[in-house]
C-alpha cells in the first residue's frame, strides 16, 4: 500500500536538536546539559521541548507560566497532583516505607480491592514498579506454566523496556527484536483497512505464527496484546473481535496476556478493563502507569493456580514493588475512580470528543478515520491516494502545542494522533480542545 518508512514509538513526535530553531538560551542550555549527562537514548517531545514545572487536574504549566491542556498524559490518570493522591502519599511517607517481606495491612487491603475489580478467576495480584517489569514477570510466568518460549505480538506493539519485553516492542525499532528467535509478529487488526470479518482475519494471522513457532520447535507460550492497540494506531472497533484469536492460542496450549497499562483503569469507558469489551478472560493481566497517578507502581493479576505454580518452583522479589507509599497512591487512585465516577465520565467525554472530531473530519479530506473508545482516541491522516500521512499528523501535533494543547502521534507510520487526557476531563475542556483542533485543521 505504501513505501513509507515505518517509525519507532520513540521517534514519533521526537525533538530533533539539529533542525530546531527559535529556542531560548535557557532551553538550548538545558538540552545540551541533558544530552551531555544523560546521553542520547533519552528522547524529548515536540519541535520545541517543554520544561514543565507544575500540574493541576488536566493542565500543566511550563517554566514561563504558560498553561497547556494535557490531552496526552495517561500517567496522571485521575488528574495531575490530585489532592487525595498527594495526601495519601504524604501521610504514608511520614510513617514508613519498606519492602513486602514485612506484613503491611494496606498492601493486603489494596490487593483485595484490586482483584475485586476483575472477573472471579483472576484473583491473585503481584506488584512491580513499572509496566515493563510487570510484562517481564508475565512472560516468565507464562513460559514457566507452558514449558514453551514463543511470544506473539502485533507488528508495532509497545510493551516496555526490559530485555525480553523490549523484544516484544517492535515499535522501538528493529534492533530490539534482532536477537529474539522466539518472537513472532502479526499485523494489527485494523478495521479501517482490513475487509471482511476482523475476528476471523486476526485469528488466522495468529494461527499462522503459532504454526511457525511449532514448526521451529519453540512452541507458543503467550499472545501479548493491549486491547486498544495503542502503538499500532489505536484500534478499538468493532468489538468483540479478539475472542477468536484468544481461542486459537488456548487451543494450542498458550496463554493470553492482556497488557492493560494503557487501556486499563476505566480509560475505555465501558468498564474498568479494556479486555472486558471483548468478552475475554485473559490468563494474566498487567498494569502500570495510571495505577499510581505518577507514583512508580505496577503489577499483574492472574489465576491463583498460576501464582501457586510459579511461587512453588521459582523465586520472585521486588524491593520497591508494592511498597506502602506507592500502594497508598494506588489505593487513592482506585478510590477516586469510583468516588468521582470516572469510568462513566470517560465514556461520556469520549463520546463528546469523538462526535466533535468527526464533525471536523467531515470537512477535511486529509482525515481518513476518527476512532476511539472512552478517552482513548485516534485520528488518522492520509494523503490523496489514501496513503498514511505522518507529516500532516506531526504538523497538527506541533500546531496544537502552539495553541496550548498537548497531544502526540502513534501507529506503524506515525500518522495517527494519540489523544488520551486524564479521566477527570470536563466538557468545557473537551470543547476547548475541539475548538483548537478545528482551527488548526481549517
Amino acid at each position: 500500500m505504501t513505501t513509507l518508512d515505518r517509525v519507532g514509538a520513540l521517534s514519533v513526535n521526537g525533538f530533533d536538536a539539529s533542525s530546531a530553531v527559535g529556542l531560548s538560551t535557557r532551553t538550548l542550555d538545558l538540552v545540551e546539559r541533558r544530552r551531555r549527562v544523560l546521553g542520547p537514548a533519552y528522547h524529548l517531545m515536540y519541535e520545541t521541548p517543554l520544561e514543565l514545572v507544575r500540574g493541576e487536574g488536566v493542565y500543566v504549566y511550563d517554566a514561563d507560566g504558560t498553561r497547556y491542556l494535557d490531552m496526552y498524559n495517561n500517567v496522571a490518570s485521575v488528574g495531575h497532583c490530585h489532592p487525595r493522591v498527594v495526601e495519601a502519599v504524604t501521610r504514608q511517607m511520614s510513617l514508613i516505607n519498606t519492602h513486602t517481606r514485612y506484613l503491611h495491612e494496606a498492601v493486603i487491603n489494596y490487593a483485595e480491592d484490586l482483584v475485586g475489580t476483575f472477573p472471579d478467576r483472576l484473583d491473585t495480584a503481584m506488584f512491580t514498579c513499572t509496566g515493563s517489569e510487570a510484562n517481564d514477570l508475565a512472560l516468565r510466568i507464562a513460559r514457566h506454566a507452558t514449558g514453551r518460549q514463543g511470544i506473539i505480538v502485533t507488528e508495532s506493539a509497545y510493551h516496555g523496556g526490559t530485555v525480553d519485553v523490549a523484544a516484544c516492542s517492535p515499535s522501538m525499532g528493529p534492533t530490539s527484536v534482532r536477537n529474539a528467535p522466539w518472537l513472532r509478529t502479526v499485523p494489527a487488526p485494523d478495521a479501517y483497512r482490513v475487509e471482511g470479518d476482523l475476528g476471523t482475519w486476526f485469528a488466522e494471522q495468529v494461527q499462522a505464527q503459532i504454526d511457525d513457532l511449532a514448526a521451529s520447535g519453540i512452541g507458543i507460550a503467550a499472545l501479548m496484546i493491549d486491547s486498544i492497540f495503542a502503538s499500532d494506531g489505536i484500534l478499538p472497533e468493532p468489538t468483540p473481535f479478539l475472542k477468536p484469536a484468544a481461542d486459537v492460542v488456548h487451543a494450542a496450549g498458550g496463554m493470553l496476556i492482556a497488557d492493560e497499562v494503557q487501556p486499563g483503569f476505566g480509560r475505555l469507558g465501558a468498564s474498568m478493563w479494556g479486555f472486558e469489551r471483548h468478552g475475554l478472560l485473559p490468563d494474566i493481566v498487567t498494569m502500570g502507569k495510571p495505577m499510581g497517578n505518577g507514583m512508580p507502581i505496577a503489577g499483574l493479576v492472574m489465576q491463583s493456580s498460576l501464582a501457586e505454580q510459579f511461587g512453588r518452583d521459582l523465586r520472585y522479589f521486588n524491593t520497591f514493588g508494592g511498597n506502602p507509599v506507592t500502594i497508598a497512591a494506588a489505593q487513592a487512585v482506585l478510590d477516586v475512580i469510583r468516588d468521582e465516577d470516572l469510568v462513566s465520565n470517560s465514556a461520556a467525554m469520549g463520546e463528546r470528543m469523538l462526535a466533535g472530531l468527526r464533525t471536523v473530519a467531515d470537512r477535511v479530506d486529509s482525515i481518513g478515520d476518527v476512532r476511539g473508545a472512552g478517552l482513548f482516541v485516534g485520528v488518522e491522516f492520509i494523503g490523496p491516494a489514501g496513503q498514511p500521512d505522518p507529516a500532516e499528523a506531526l504538523r497538527v501535533v506541533n500546531a496544537m502545542k502552539k495553541r496550548g494543547v498537548l497531544i502526540s502521534a502513534t501507529g506503524l507510520y506515525g500518522n495517527t494522533l494519540k489523544i488520551r487526557p486524564p479521566l477527570s476531563i470536563e466538557a468545557a475542556d473537551v470543547d476547548y480542545f475541539l475548538e483548537q483542533f478545528a482551527t488548526v485543521l481549517a
